[in-house]
């Protein structure tokens, strides 16, 4: 997996003096952010299209979309953003072929230039009233890689169409997949997608923490170095590393560590797996391998750890390999009171990423 995310996708620290994560903030965050695990009323998806990168594209991963849709829509709501009313009506048709209920799905139009709904879609969070809020943090096409301008307008759309109230943060710019955010308020981040010459070259740590504890809620911080300029992401954590409550965190053995990036430090490796949580206790470690060969097509092989959790369903990547019935496993014991669905991301993750990277949770209200 040494190149995943091509157009998509330390613990430091001695911060304030605390070993294997920063002092908690002395001031409380007017904002929590509810986990991906609690109560959804839907879940938000960008429809492939063929304007940015060809009909080929498009024609590719767009079933991929369809068991999305399909999987989520008897648990929750679906709300499905495409670029014009004509791919509208053409995904409705595809969803009626499917036998998806459409009265579990709605329609947003507005142009984008990418999928993936993880980074650019609508970030949640309750301000300290309960009520939900759209944050709006800088988006720049993961480092002014690829187009953005589109994208980086979406939550301002979806939320002036929605009536969500907007809260603009746009000098500091993070994609969603840059942070794994725990129950207790624990962030999981990598350096060089968050704060390096990729991505906020001129945020000093410090800075960078502050903005997430005043918008995300976050007490606390565990920082992995990563790796930069080996694929767009320049390493997002929710690839190789999730937290699956305030105690436990899901990542990729030790020896398939390594062939995450070519260049990432199996130091970064130690410190997730000696990092304490909240109440001074090393986190419990799950594990998801990497695929066991290559994924077809490329030379490197592919994440499990990029899952989704829906209401009633754990959407789970998969590959046409030998480990995608580990993976499975694993995963319907972990959630034993939702059902695993496994979708073939290979054409996906040729062209980018995973299931968690194109998809993102709205809480109930």
């Amino acid at each position: 997996m040494k190149k995943w995310l091509q157009l998509a996708v330390g613990v430091t620290a001695l911060t304030a003096g605390m070993l294997f994560g920063s002092r908690p903030s002395q001031a409380a965050s007017q904002y929590t952010f509810p986990a991906e695990t609690a109560p959804h009323e839907g879940t938000w998806l960008v429809w492939p299209h063929a304007h940015t990168y060809g009909k080929k594209y498009a024609q590719a991963i767009t079933p991929i979309w369809v068991q999305m849709t399909a999987a989520l829509a008897p648990g929750e709501k679906v709300h499905i953003v495409v670029y014009d009313q004509r791919l509208e009506q053409s995904v409705k048709k595809q969803l009626e072929q499917a036998q998806v209920p459409l009265n579990q799905v709605d329609f947003l139009v507005a142009k984008t230039y990418d999928v993936w709904s993880r980074d650019m879609g609508p970030l949640f969070v309750r301000d300290a009233s309960g009520q939900l809020k759209i944050l709006d943090f800088g988006f720049d096409g993961w480092g002014k890689k690829t187009p953005y301008r589109h994208d980086a307008a979406l939550r301002a759309q979806i939320a002036q169409q929605t009536g969500f109230p907007l809260i603009k943060v746009h000098q500091f710019v993070l994609e969603g997949g840059a942070v794994e955010i725990s129950p207790d308020g624990t962030v999981l981040a990598t350096k060089s997608a968050v704060i390096s010459r990729y991505r906020n070259p001129k945020l000093s740590q410090t800075k960078a923490e502050q903005y997430l504890r005043e918008y995300l809620g976050a007490k606390r911080f565990i920082w992995l170095q990563g790796v930069g300029g080996e694929d767009i992401t320049d390493a997002h954590i929710d690839g190789f590393a999730r937290f699956y409550d305030q105690n436990t965190i899901v990542t990729v053995p030790r020896d398939d560590f390594a062939d995450l990036y070519e260049k990432i430090k199996m130091s970064d490796y130690k410190q997730l797996t000696t990092a304490t949580n909240a109440a001074g206790q090393r986190y419990q470690i799950k594990e998801l391998p990497l695929t066991a060969k290559n994924v077809k097509g490329l030379d490197y092989r592919g994440s499990y750890v990029n899952y989704y959790v829906g209401n009633q369903v754990v959407l789970l990547p998969v590959y046409g390999d030998k480990n995608d019935q580990v993976a499975e496993e694993r995963v319907a014991a972990w959630y034993p009171d939702r059902k695993v669905v496994p979708i073939n991301v290979t054409k996906l993750y040729k062209n980018g990423g995973m299931i968690h990277c194109v998809t993102q949770q709205q809480p109930q209200e």
